[in-house]
């Protein structure tokens, strides 16, 4: 008895022990916590600046080094869009585990996998030149200042930023665009999902970016990072201008939210740097845009940079692997993964890596795979983009495309000369002939191990044609202009995988510029903003297709099938065509009955079946919801901001693109498409001027500011602001002008 109220007693205190503990980890877990970030604003003097606020809240940093100026443009950028460049910058650390919990945690582990702060760190100094180095390191200081005066919106543990957590964020990010995160899914997938090619067989017909078909991605941090929506771009030499002018039009079609989101800003210093365009949070420069000399605009092409190896494991070892004849060590260790179980309260876990002289490793129940990519020991993306900035002539300019650091898109160019070009960019793999790269490659050979790149001058790009006329819209490059000057498919190695898609877009912008030997401003603005889907296009097969078909007998069915049949293919505000059409293919594609991605390309075939199913149910929900068929696109067609909701004209792969998430009510939200538009003229004199719009304002997250919504009305009339680049210009149109801290 005396052995049992023993045992009582001390059960009963490891018990109290073990509710106490428990309360103090939910006190831990919960308690608040206001860091002390004082520490982190510059010394008064370190940097010189002035912040000027247009009517339009958009940001004019005037620096009087280059390096003032990164520091000013982050401190503005983070004014308007705090939280989204924290969130880029917790991923960049490696934190999101930490921050956002367990689902998380695959982006962090991908980091470590991929060594990316570990090649960060041993080429920050000696890869990037110092004028670099200072810049993100100025640009981080302007995070770090902004958040020491506003530490309530600090995302705790996440300070001090450095100028190697924003290469960082580079490396990690830029990857994403070419499908990276969608590659690295498909090696989780429960089965292997593609053959592995033999040697000296054909390449496929389909060059298209091969891991497009993967599944969903867990990788995913955010996933509009890897959406493609489509991008437009096109210029105009002075021989085909009415007044000798060179036009530009820099219009990437972005998501309207997170964290590839446009931000309008100009920057200026005393060193030259004196340029006006786009930006994405966390990135401390301008992506594409303008400066007085010359002018360039991105837009997503897909070329292969991503192989997948598939590798043959010692039975007597798994930590080998044979290669050339021999058996190989794998590099074997275990990424560290901190993720938030409850309030501030973390675990580590480990979780093991493995790396082969292709790359990254991974087991699987279905074999062991490498991955490499291109670029996968790069870090110089910000050198290269700063160059860009910089450069103030076409030798200039070309010479920081030559990097090869900046791994991917087309790219529309021009300048005062009168200058245009179209470039189609990537960081190609030579690769050896004989294999379908399209396929899992074998493993065991240093055949399959490419370590260099084709160059840049060795990539397609017309450079003034006789056309006087360059486009992309996401399409092929053999298509930039129309009449002599395209580039000769047969001069390009099908191992490279050039991408041979065609959009709507693309016929449409050579259709409108081919019939004007004259083009004026306002017809290149017009351009801009077309609206019909090209005839040459998929779309008028596809509706043939349909209102031919064995319709159900429905008089709505019916009736919808004769306004498509009428449709002039555009999607102006009152078109009821507009509406039924893009209803059809939205369901079509949401129920996946056919593989239909929001472009018209060409040679997409769609069964009829397909297109018949989403006809009558388009008209079903038009009943349901509206309570008649024929609707004007704009009722549907929809930017909401806040307490704003415009109707728009415009589709997808429409020159003026839109794109929209169906919801409940029946009506597309907007999410994606043009945001920001940059058109830009150089007058016959050289000077240049430009006007813009954003789908929102330069306000990105601050629902207070006048300029959460200011620019939508506009945008919505599918007008454009004056982009106001001279300082007595910007003086004249000030809304206030501050330095940082003093605002």
């Amino acid at each position: 008895m005396r052995k049992f109220k023993l045992w009582r007693r001390w059960g009963l205190r490891v018990g109290a022990v073990a509710v106490g503990t428990a309360v103090l980890l939910l006190i831990y877990a919960f308690w608040p916590v206001n860091e002390d970030l004082s520490g982190l604003i510059p010394p008064e003097g370190q940097y010189t600046v002035t912040i000027l606020r247009d009517a339009w809240g958009v940001p004019h940093i005037f620096g009087q080094s280059d390096a003032d100026a990164a520091y000013g443009l982050g401190y503005a950028h983070a004014e308007d869009d705090f939280l989204t460049i924290q969130q880029t910058l917790v991923a960049a650390k490696g934190m999101l585990g930490q921050v956002y919990g367990p689902d998380s945690a695959p982006v962090d582990y991908a980091l470590g996998w991929l060594r990316i702060r570990e090649r960060v760190a041993a080429q920050y100094e000696t890869n990037l030149s110092p004028e670099v180095r200072a810049i993100v390191e100025a640009y981080a200081d302007g995070l770090n200042h902004y958040a020491a005066l506003h530490s309530d919106e600090a995302i705790p543990g996440l300070y001090p930023v450095t100028g190697q957590d924003v290469v960082a964020g580079f490396a990690q990010r830029t990857p994403l665009f070419f499908g990276l995160d969608s590659a690295l899914t498909e090696l989780f997938a429960e089965e292997r999902q593609r053959a592995v090619t033999a040697k000296n067989v054909a390449a496929t017909d389909d060059s298209r970016l091969k891991i497009n078909v993967s599944p969903p991605s867990i990788f995913n941090f955010q996933s509009s990072i890897t959406s493609q929506y489509g991008s437009n771009t096109f210029a105009v030499a002075p021989g085909r201008s009415a007044n000798g002018e060179t036009f530009l039009a820099v219009n990437a079609h972005q998501p309207w939210e997170g964290p590839v989101t446009w931000y309008e800003a100009h920057i200026h210093s005393e060193e030259g740097w004196d340029m006006v365009g786009g930006t994405f949070p966390g990135a401390p420069l301008i992506l594409h845009g303008h400066n007085r000399d010359l002018g360039w605009a991105f837009t997503v092409n897909s070329p292969d940079l991503i192989d997948i190896y598939v590798l043959d494991i010692n039975p007597d070892n798994p930590n080998q692997y044979r290669f050339d004849g021999e058996w190989r060590d794998l590099e074997v260790w275990e990424v560290p993964l901190k993720v938030k179980l409850l309030g501030r309260l973390t675990w580590t876990v480990k979780q093991e890596a493995l790396w082969s002289v292709y790359g990254p490793t991974v087991r699987r129940p279905h074999g062991a795979y490498a991955i490499r990519y291109a670029g996968m020991d790069e870090i110089r993306y910000v050198e290269q983009w700063f160059r860009l900035n910089k450069a103030a002539n076409f030798d200039e300019w070309q010479a920081a495309m030559s990097m090869g650091a900046i791994p991917m898109f087309h790219i529309g160019y021009a300048d005062k000369e009168g200058s245009i070009g179209y470039f189609y960019n990537g960081r190609i793999p030579r690769r050896a002939e004989g294999y379908d790269w399209t396929l899992y490659l074998p493993g065991d050979t240093s055949e399959t191990l490419w370590t260099e790149y084709v160059p840049f001058a060795e990539l397609p790009h017309v450079i003034n044609p006789p056309s006087g006329f360059i486009q992309d819209a996401n399409s092929n490059p053999f298509i930039a202009t129309f009449g002599p000057g395209n580039p000769d498919p047969a001069d390009f190695s099908p191992t490279m995988g050039i991408d041979t898609r065609v959009s709507s877009r693309s016929l449409r912008l050579l259709e409108l510029f081919s019939a004007d030997e004259s083009v004026t401003y306002e017809d290149f603005v017009a351009y801009k903003y077309d609206l019909f889907y090209s005839a040459d296009s998929d779309v008028p097969g596809w509706i043939d297709q349909v209102v031919n078909a064995d319709l159900p007998d429905d008089p709505a069915v019916r009736q919808a099938a004769a306004i498509l049949r009428d449709w002039d293919l555009q999607t102006n505000r009152e078109s009821v065509g507009a509406t039924i059409f893009v209803l059809m293919m939205t369901i079509v594609d949401e129920q996946g009955l056919a593989d239909y991605d929001g472009d018209a390309l060409t040679h997409t075939p769609i069964p009829t079946e397909a297109l018949v199913t989403g006809l009558a149910q388009a008209a079903a929900l038009l009943e349901e919801q509206y309570g008649r068929i024929a609707v004007p696109w704009s009722e549907l067609n929809r930017l909401q901001r806040g307490e704003v909701d415009l109707g728009l004209a415009g589709a997808p792969d429409i020159v003026r693109a839109v794109y929209g998430e169906l919801e409940e009510d029946g009506r597309f939200r907007g999410v994606a498409g043009d945001s920001y538009v940059l058109l830009v003229t150089w007058e016959a004199n050289g000077s240049v001027h430009s006007e813009s719009i954003h789908q929102y304002g330069s306000a990105t997250l601050v629902e207070n500011s006048p300029h959460y919504a200011d620019q939508a009305s506009l945008f919505a009339a599918q007008q454009l602001k004056p982009v106001w680049y001279d300082e007595a210009d910007i003086r004249a149109h000030l809304e206030r002008a501050y330095t940082p801290g003093e605002e």
